[in-house]
């Protein structure tokens, strides 16, 4: 970055009186492109096309792009490439042939940075980090003497993340051979994957790969060219193994086998379950399969079992929303709403709150479907409703079993909700969720399901709406400079001199820059006058305005907070949240 700014002080595209009017504004602000361009000392196409010119001229490489803070380098590394005659690749939104990556040695693959892409019928593309790298060029077209090498470029730290999970597929090489050399002797794959010893180990090293990287869910698919598999690890798929297309239904067998499905059924959907050990701790895979045009698509949700056990405290709610939501679920009676996308952790604050408030003096009874987790204490009820037992139904049933508080895993319906609510009236604490997007827009959910104002406007006591944005990397973490256009946005929110920190990538965090995830929320406590609001069918911008007169805080300002105490970055709460 120093040398940069020189070259560009030798220049003359910036002059020693720009840099002292940073050092000297009152903070002193970093020496940094984002800066000089959000005081307009220099432009953003400027400064483009002095760092392209200096890429073309090898002063400087791609990774160097990479160091600089606060400005987007994909536009000037596509300007690169242009500048240099080599294609520029996204190496997240294209497939990578197999069947090319494995007449490389992966010792040749990390000594040049490369990445091989596909073969054609002209050419052989390859993405390297140094495209004026003469060596590796050579080194390469030599192992393909008939067809010349067409040269990419892509984001350093994409090739580095690539390379990383393909030194994954060559450990298991071994593996993929044995099921290959199976399939060679063997006419019925569904036979080779019930009985290939090779599948089995392969599938053990895909489930402890997920369960290590802390992902909730497991993709195999299968793709036009491979077979790939993926992992969702804090609420974002990665992918961590590709293997070529054959390798696809001897896995896809073995995995329906384990799951209790019927392997010879590949055109409709199917859902089964399956346990096992993994380091001492036993987890449940609920395994999903859906056929799609170039096979199967499985997918896998881990069910850890410790996660039920987790404290309301440890949620990652900020002291507000802490306090309003636990005053909230100590009430005799009432509904309580958890709300939020899929995968936002409503669950997981259900059974927070069940672990809160169970008490041996109290019956509680759930009905969920399915039963994630099993906790002592409770009376779990699993939704069968292929046998007519349903939500509505089994709350009905429950409602005959003398309880004093009642969880639903999900309000589908309106005939579900109305018996919630009844339950709600006539002394019951029941806590669900809904499907909406913030808090307010859950009471006229509810009315617009066709429940009346004045039910509505008794039974409900609290509303919190969440959503799970992922951490920062305690490993990689460090200060950066938003962009002024950002900083304008969200400027109302903020303090004098705020502070922002990003995660700069590193092994630890997979280069993501985020580890684990933490909750943001907002509460709406129902008082005396949004009652009475409710009851008279008043408007969302009403009852909005009758909140924060109330001191509700909304989902986005509980995110700004987790941003200021350097929990998580700006980014990642524009993703999940709104203004």
């Amino acid at each position: 970055m120093v040398k940069m700014i020189e070259m560009m002080l030798d220049e003359g595209l910036i002059t020693k009186d720009a840099i002292s009017k940073l050092v000297k504004s009152r903070p002193p602000k970093k020496i940094s492109f984002a800066n000089l361009i959000s005081e307009k000392m220099i432009d953003f196409v400027s400064v483009e096309l002095f760092l392209v010119k200096k890429v073309r001229q090898g002063v400087i490489t791609l990774r160097h792009l990479e160091k600089i803070e606060g400005i987007d380098i994909v536009p000037i590394i596509k300007e690169s490439a242009k500048a240099l005659n080599v294609e520029y690749i996204d190496l997240d939104n294209i497939e990578i042939s197999m069947r090319l990556f494995s007449q490389f040695s992966y010792s040749q693959l990390l000594k040049y940075n490369m990445i091989p892409i596909e073969e054609t019928d002209f050419n052989i593309v390859i993405v390297f980090e140094d495209p004026l790298d003469m060596e590796a060029q050579d080194s390469v077209q030599r192992l393909f003497p008939k067809k010349p090498i067409k040269i990419a470029i892509a984001q350093p730290k994409q090739i580095e993340k690539y390379l990383q999970r393909m030194e994954i597929n060559e450990s298991i090489k071994g593996l993929v051979a044995d099921i290959r050399r199976d399939l060679n002797q063997q006419d019925n794959y569904d036979d080779i994957g019930e009985e290939s010893p090779a599948v089995l180990k392969l599938i053990d090293i895909i489930l402890k790969s997920a369960i290590y990287a802390g992902a909730s869910d497991i993709h195999i698919e299968a793709t036009e060219k491979s077979c790939v598999i993926r992992e969702r690890v804090d609420g974002m798929l990665r992918q961590s193994f590709t293997f070529e297309k054959d390798i696809f239904n001897p896995l896809a067998s073995r995995m329906k086998l384990l799951s209790n499905l019927d392997i010879a059924e590949k055109r409709k959907p199917q859902d089964g379950r399956f346990s096992t050990t993994i380091s001492k701790k036993e987890f449940d895979f609920r395994v999903s399969t859906l056929p799609t045009i170039y096979g199967e698509s499985i997918v896998l949700r881990i069910l850890d079992k410790t996660k039920a056990m987790i404290k309301l405290e440890d949620a990652g709610m900020s002291k507000f929303c802490y306090e309003r939501f636990s005053e909230a679920i100590k009430v005799p009676y009432g509904i309580v709403l958890v709300t939020g996308p899929t995968g936002s952790g409503k669950t997981t604050t259900l059974y927070g709150a069940l672990n809160a408030i169970k008490d041996v003096k109290d019956k509680i009874i759930t009905v969920e479907d399915p039963v994630e987790y099993q906790m002592s204490g409770l009376q779990q009820v699993q939704v069968r409703p292929h046998v007519g037992l349903g939500f509505a139904a089994a709350l009905r049933s429950i409602l005959r079993q003398d309880p004093d508080k009642i969880m639903i895993g999900e309000i589908r319906d309106q005939e579900t909700l109305r018996i919630a609510i009844q339950a709600a009236l006539t002394g019951h604490l029941v806590l669900s969720t809904l499907h909406t997007n913030d808090a307010i827009s859950a009471v006229t959910r509810v009315l617009d399901m066709g429940i009346e104002e004045y039910l509505v406007s008794g039974a409900l006591v609290a509303i919190q709406a969440q959503r799970l944005v992922r951490k920062i990397c305690v490993h990689c973490k460090k200060e950066t400079v938003l962009p002024e256009a950002l900083l304008k946005d969200v400027k109302q929110y903020l303090p004098e001199n705020p502070t922002f920190y990003v995660g700069e990538g590193c092994k630890e965090c997979g280069h993501s820059g985020y580890s684990g995830r933490e909750m943001i929320a907002e509460v709406l406590t129902i008082s005396e006058t949004l009652s009475r609001m409710i009851a008279r069918n008043a408007t969302k911008e009403e009852m909005t305005q009758q909140a924060m007169e109330e001191g509700f805080i909304s989902m986005f300002e509980d995110g700004i907070t987790k941003v200021l105490s350097g929990k998580t970055t700006i980014e990642e709460i524009y993703r999940v949240a709104r203004l």
